[in-house]
């Protein structure tokens, strides 16, 4: 995309973990940004990541065709970064990961759209057969190239950053429980940096690579999940024993507490992920469809972790045991 040439950018989900820092990138490139959320009025602080009028927040539903069509005309390009990880209400993985984001891709294409970008997930294809959460997103991938074949797809492993859902979930859990439960502690993820992520979607953009292709992204570190949640550990200055849970309990558990009126800390699908790897495929890599096919050098968590992770040490930042490379507190 040329900086001269300024374009619009309308970027469903722009508001999150991942649209935050997407919509940061696009907007010092001088493009102007529509984030399409369904509550602008609680969007309002992604104004000020750009100038004023830059990046303006519309509403939108990805269950109401309608408000897609509206928040995507003129648009030159349209990014789709919504997605759930566990069902609430009318928030359903069909209708979310599917039905919404087909229905993005269409009006993308029947509004002129000249580039269509789609985030989805590393590993949904291994996976689908037994997470319902996979399945959704793998068959929301095919929808997507199915309205507009020169999508580019971009499927991401476990997300890394400052706001994160893992490394703060487990970091907080880390101050509070005597000990970790650990699920499919011999499963590989490679996590990728969040700001890595959202350079390859604005790379994707700017047309850089190929469309009608799926990219799988990940960062330089292939872990088991108990050495990540070690990793964690060492990182938050926690000394907590790891204790591995098998699958079956730990879902009867999570099926227990889903009854309850609060956002689950895990449900029995995400346990069923945690047993499948998460790491970029070897087809992947021999087709060039990884992150280096972005001229990306992806950041290591050693990089990353220590600049918030201090904030769940006992002393924060000023813990000296943790500066000297220990770090472990009861």
């Amino acid at each position: 995309m040329d900086r001269l040439a300024p374009k619009l950018v309308t970027i469903f989900g722009g508001s999150g973990f991942v649209g935050t820092q997407l919509v940061q990138l696009l907007a010092r490139q001088g493009h102007r940004v529509r984030v399409a959320v369904r509550r602008p009025d609680l969007a309002g602080d992604v104004r000020m990541f750009g100038s004023v009028g830059q990046v303006l927040p519309i509403q939108a539903n990805l269950r109401n065709e309608a408000s897609i069509q509206r928040a995507v005309v003129g648009s030159d390009i349209v990014i789709n970064l919504v997605g759930i990880g566990h069902e609430s209400g009318k928030q359903r993985f069909e209708a979310v990961h599917v039905e919404g984001a087909g229905a993005v891709a269409r009006a993308a294409k029947a509004t002129g759209a000249t580039r269509m970008v789609h985030l989805s997930a590393l590993g949904v294809d291994k996976a689908a057969e037994v997470s319902a959460y996979a399945k959704s997103k793998l068959d929301g991938e095919a929808a997507v190239l199915a309205a507009f074949a020169d999508a580019i797809i971009l499927r991401p492993s476990l997300i890394f950053g400052q706001d994160d859902g893992y490394t703060n979930l487990m970091g907080g859990l880390s101050r509070v429980l005597p000990f970790m439960p650990l699920i499919g502690g011999d499963t590989l993820l490679q996590p990728i940096y969040v700001g890595d992520v959202a350079e390859a979607l604005a790379k994707a953009a700017e047309g850089a690579v190929k469309g009608g292709r799926v990219y799988e992204l990940g960062g330089p570190d292939v872990e088991t999940h108990k050495a990540l949640m070690q990793r964690v550990l060492r990182e938050s200055g926690r000394n907590r024993p790891l204790v591995p849970v098998p699958a079956g309990l730990a879902k009867l558990g999570a099926g227990l507490l889903g009854v309850l009126p609060f956002k689950p800390l895990v449900t029995a699908d995400q346990i069923e992920l945690l047993g499948v790897d998460n790491v970029v495929s070897e087809a992947a890599i021999k087709d060039k469809r990884g992150i280096e096919a972005f001229g990306i050098a992806p950041k290591s968590m050693d990089t990353v972790l220590p600049t918030y992770m201090w904030r769940f040490r006992r002393n924060g930042q000023f813990d000296r045991d943790a500066e000297n490379g220990t770090g472990l507190t009861a």
